[in-house]
């Protein structure tokens, strides 16, 4: 009791506003229900395994912590399941599905020789009573953060609800034997409360659900709002309506008039369906192994090293297959796993690691690629015959929180629950990753990914220009034209318009998709391209010019991004379905740009001439391949200083009207902006350089706090002791890694569903001669890997 008494001074007592972690170590995955269990430092609030918790005391001397942990109870095996009722965890109606029942246990303990204390205990200071009791009462971190992004939006009352159009056409619906009016589907029907119209609900990514007949039903007739028959009680409320022109569930305040609209009487009907809500939780929390890519087929689990799962927090698949690829290269598992252990990560963070980049993705290398715990240990599985008991392993698998919080601070889109583009978010990682390591740019495993794109102009006079780019992923068009399989695609057709005629469906069997070879997808993005109303500074007139690309450098990692998802006419997007042939190597040395030839002649440049500032070459290609014209982007770049690419495009956006944005560069678009010069000796004062001072003001607009901003996170190539933009491309790509230029198939990632920001996404990996599928916390031997699927591919590059 002294020795608690001596370090009283160590010990706080928790503000409301103070961060407490006491579900998860924030070094490792271990939890109160570890064999350690969980030790809560009662200074910091942070959380650490048994493992860990001395590292902790050593680099704070922290002494004090509770000690937490958490043992099964039994409970009877047939008590009742507790269906969740709403899209929440942690909450009254949340998620239960009758998971293990724990017990928690606490004590005292007092590093470094780890004395304890029994808690509750009537001797214990008053003060470590209090303290405890806070951490005790108080909502960890971890829960806090899935409460409040899992947590369903409220249901907003229709537009469409108060002046609904319902027809008067006789229809009345009886209260039971309800079938689509397009198909036998008996379930998941959809009452549409303008006409009166059953019919079955969308299709599921996995393949379950209805045959869209009553989102087509709509898209033809434009009836907005439907009610989904067998949700319908006499508690109105409950009832699950659907508006499709606002895309959401709604509240219909008319409902009970609506529904006798048609002779429903609501207060006889019994619940019989679930509502989408409910569906959405049953989807989310209910994978089904054998229907998502490889269904029907017997999986073997794997387990150890390398292939460990990653827990579905909620629709973050995306994240899990990404991480799952990115860790299987060289260069991310050296940098956080093999060259780092998670002792050198932890003393090298801040006070708080669960807010850094470096140490979260420490942590969760070291989860994935050690051999670790997280695996359930071998259960018996009894079905009731002794002959057939079997023993069956579940991996646990680990939950990627404190990663995810991090690599999704501040974003709006990564830090909710809502389903992701896998292909956003990794370009996301690489940022963060280069940021991150830009101190040490030799470190940076980002690089493997980084090459240089170099485009080719060349207009009607014979003169060229050369622009280039960097970029991490290669965006390919699908060629459909291309297709090998043209014969069976006619035969498609034919039949497709033969059933139609008969008011018959296609069976899944029959229907056939479009086969297009990779090489096509890579040729189309060397092809020529011509490029219209090309302002010309050798004719000083438009012109067309002929655009072709290639590739200044072989990354040691290609990932290639299919583009499927397309826009029609309307802005209406549509996913290509289509099949891509991925040979298991490709050999893209054709694709290196050869720079500028001997006989080419350049375009003249006209910010040369003037001696002004030149347009950032980097900044302009990103904006050329945005698809605008050359000479806007230069005069963009240079109107924003080269502050970078997003400054860049508000400015061509809010130009594009002017009427000289065709005219040349001259002197006056390269003149330097006036600054005002009490606004330069402000930042002067803050101890930066008048020079520096001017370049960050300029480059900012004038606003002080952007150009103070700018300083400290100056764009690519630029320095605060050197403003001037980078060197020679030639020089920046001798940096990058490059080798020849072939490549095999070490990975994909497969997208299900109608949209990338919706459906499944799960990862292929190629590892020790065989695919292995990572489906979130499953993974297993791959029988039948879906290489024409891929939506992301990721190639390694073969050198020698």
């Amino acid at each position: 009791m002294e020795l608690l008494r001596s370090n009283l001074s160590r010990v706080r007592i928790p503000e409301p506003t103070n961060r407490i972690y006491k579900e998860e170590c924030c070094i490792s995955f271990d939890t109160p229900k570890s064999e350690g269990g969980l030790f809560v430092d009662m200074n910091s609030f942070l959380a650490f395994g048994k493992d860990f918790v001395h590292w902790n005391y050593e680099k704070t001397g922290n002494p004090v912590y509770l000690h937490i942990k958490e043992n099964q109870k039994l409970v009877s095996e047939d008590r009742p399941s507790k269906k969740p009722t709403l899209l929440a965890i942690g909450v009254e109606g949340g998620f239960d599905n009758n998971d293990p029942v724990y017990e928690q246990s606490y004590e005292i303990v007092i590093l470094p020789d780890y004395v304890t204390l029994p808690f509750p205990w009537v001797e214990l200071p008053e003060k470590v009573r209090l303290a405890v009791d806070a951490i005790i009462m108080s909502v960890g971190v971890e829960k806090k953060e899935q409460v409040a992004a899992w947590t369903a939006d409220t249901k907003i009352i229709s537009k469409h609800a108060m002046e609904l159009k319902q027809l008067d056409n006789g229809v009345i619906v009886p209260p039971s034997g309800w079938k689509c009016e397009k198909c036998d589907k008996t379930d998941n029907l959809w009452l549409n409360l303008t006409d009166g119209s059953i019919l079955c609900g969308r299709r599921n990514w996995d393949g379950s659900g209805g045959n869209d007949h009553a989102v087509n039903h709509y898209n033809m007739t434009k009836y907005p709002l439907a009610v989904k028959l067998g949700t319908i009680t006499a508690d109105l409320e409950a009832a699950d309506v659907y508006s499709y022109d606002e895309d959401a569930s709604v509240i219909d305040p008319l409902l009970a008039q609506h529904l006798q609209h048609f002779g429903i009487d609501f207060s006889s009907l019994q619940k019989t369906e679930m509502t989408t809500a409910e569906r959405e939780l049953d989807q989310n929390t209910n994978f089904d192994w054998n229907r998502i890519q490889e269904s029907g087929q017997e999986v073997e689990p794997l387990f150890g090293p390398g292939y460990t799962g990653l827990v579905n927090l909620g629709n973050s698949c995306y994240l899990a297959a990404t991480m799952q690829v990115v860790f299987s290269t060289r260069g991310f598992c050296s940098r956080y796993y093999l060259d780092q252990g998670l002792k050198m990560a932890f003393d090298t963070a801040p006070a708080d690691p669960t807010v850094d980049l470096n140490t979260q993705l420490t942590k969760l290398a070291h989860g994935l690629l050690s051999d670790n715990n997280y695996l359930f240990p071998l259960i018996q599985k009894d079905d009731g015959d002794a002959s057939q008991t079997t023993l069956t392993a579940k991996q646990e698998g680990i939950p990627p929180r404190m990663f995810k919080s991090v690599i999704a601070a501040k974003h709006p889109e990564f830090s909710t629950m809502r389903q992701q583009d896998a292909l956003e978010f990794f370009l996301h990682l690489i940022d963060q990753v280069e940021r991150n390591n830009s101190g040490n740019p030799n470190f940076d495993p980002a690089r493997s990914f980084k090459f240089g794109i170099e485009e080719r102009l060349q207009c009607s006079s014979g003169k060229v220009a050369y622009n280039k780019r960097y970029d991490y992923i290669l965006s390919l068009n699908i060629p459909l034209h291309k297709a090998t399989n043209k014969k069976e695609l006619e035969d498609f057709q034919k039949l497709k318009a033969e059933k139609s005629a008969r008011g018959e469906e296609l069976s899944s069997d029959e229907i056939v998709r479009p086969r297009v070879p990779l090489m096509d997808c890579l040729d189309c993005f060397s092809a020529p391209e011509e490029l219209h109303d090309f302002y010309s500074s050798a004719l000083n007139a438009k012109t067309t010019a002929v655009k072709t690309a290639g590739l200044t450098s072989f990354p040691d990692y290609l990932v290639l991004h299919m583009r499927k998802f397309v826009l029609e006419a309307g802005w209406v997007p549509k996913k290509l379905d289509v099949y891509i042939d991925v040979p298991d190597t490709i050999d893209i040395s054709n694709m290196r740009s050869k720079g500028l030839q001997p006989g080419e002649e350049l375009l003249p440049d006209c910010a040369a001439e003037d001696g002004g500032l030149n347009a950032n070459e980097d900044i302009v290609g990103q904006l050329v391949s945005m698809g605008f014209q050359y000479l806007h982007c230069q005069k963009a770049a240079i109107s924003t200083s080269n502050a970078g690419v997003e400054e860049a495009m508000n400015w061509l956006l809010n130009h594009m009207n002017d009427p000289d944005i065709d005219e040349p560069i001259g002197k006056a678009q390269k003149s330097v902006p006036y600054i005002d010069p009490s606004k330069v000796d402000t930042l002067i004062s803050f101890g930066f350089e008048e020079e520096v001072a001017r370049k960050a003001l300029q480059a900012s607009g004038g606003d002080i706090e952007k150009a103070t901003e700018w300083i400290f996170n100056p764009p690519p190539g630029i320095t605060n002791m050197d403003t001037t933009p980078s060197s020679s491309g030639a020089e920046v790509d001798a940096a990058l890694p490059d080798g020849q230029g072939r490549y095999r198939l070490i990975g994909l990632v497969s997208h299900i569903g109608t949209s990338t920001h919706c459906g499944h996404y799960v990862a292929h990996i190629y590892k020790d001669g065989r695919w292995v599928i990572f489906n979130d916390d499953k993974v297993g031997v791959s029988k039948n890997p879906p290489i024409d699927m891929g939506y992301l591919y990721f190639f390694e590059r073969i050198d020698g």
